[in-house]
């Protein structure tokens, strides 16, 4: 088993390489990630958010769709490889934020963000608790957080981290694991995020939709 150092180190390698084509017709097993921005966008369109965190934005197609929507929104842009968010940087949003950065250690403020979206990330994650830790941690008071990743029905699921991320690894990507629905919920549960969605989707997809509690709902419970 490679070290967290080992398992980021080959993230930034992998994804400085794919930073050039990440957004075109050519980006090979990335474009699958196109898939998911619809379900990220119904999911925000539910409530109001103004300030929005993409965690492990790479380029930022997501921002770059939102941001067409409704430039009015504060967006921000957090990637751990520096030539993604270089990539981000040259479309020249106006207001977007483009920040180098650990998802394991969001660099920003308690109760900054209304809305938190992470695809396509997580399963490059070495120390997942931390990231959810984070995440309820820079989340505002009924703010959400909605992620898309992959999982499986259990006996795939170990073939995925068995063999697969193993390969992955092998030629230079920095695949962790894919994450069970009870893994999912058990990480929500130890950050104090109430989960309102958790669902195995086709196409081997994990959609999470959780909730940092407000602060009236604290008092309650305390």
């Amino acid at each position: 088993m490679r070290t967290e150092k080992e398992y980021k180190n080959l993230t930034v390698k992998e994804f400085t390489k794919a930073a050039e084509i990440y957004e075109t017709d050519h980006a090979g097993i990335y474009e699958m990630c196109k898939d998911d921005y619809p379900y990220i966008s119904s999911e925000l369109e539910k409530e109001e958010y103004h300030d929005l965190l993409d965690c492990g934005c790479g380029t930022g197609p997501m921002i770059s769709l939102l941001y067409e929507k409704d430039p009015a929104k504060h967006y921000t842009g957090l990637d751990i490889t520096p030539r993604m968010i270089e990539v981000g940087k040259s479309k020249n949003l106006e207001g977007v934020d483009w920040i180098v950065g650990d998802c394991e250690n969001l660099p920003f403020d308690e109760n900054t963000f209304d809305a938190i979206i992470c695809s396509n990330s997580f399963h490059h994650y070495p120390n997942p608790q931390k990231f959810f830790d984070s995440v309820k941690r820079v989340l505002r008071p009924g703010g959400r957080l909605i992620l898309q990743d992959y999982t499986a029905p259990k006996l795939i699921l170990w073939l995925m981290n068995h063999t697969e991320m193993p390969m992955a690894n092998l030629i230079g990507h920095g695949d962790v694991a894919a994450r069970s629905l009870d893994e999912v919920r058990a990480f929500c549960d130890a950050a104090g995020l109430k989960i309102e969605k958790l669902e195995r989707a086709k196409k081997f997809r994990l959609h999470l939709v959780a909730r940092k509690a407000t602060i009236e709902k604290r008092r309650k419970h305390d």
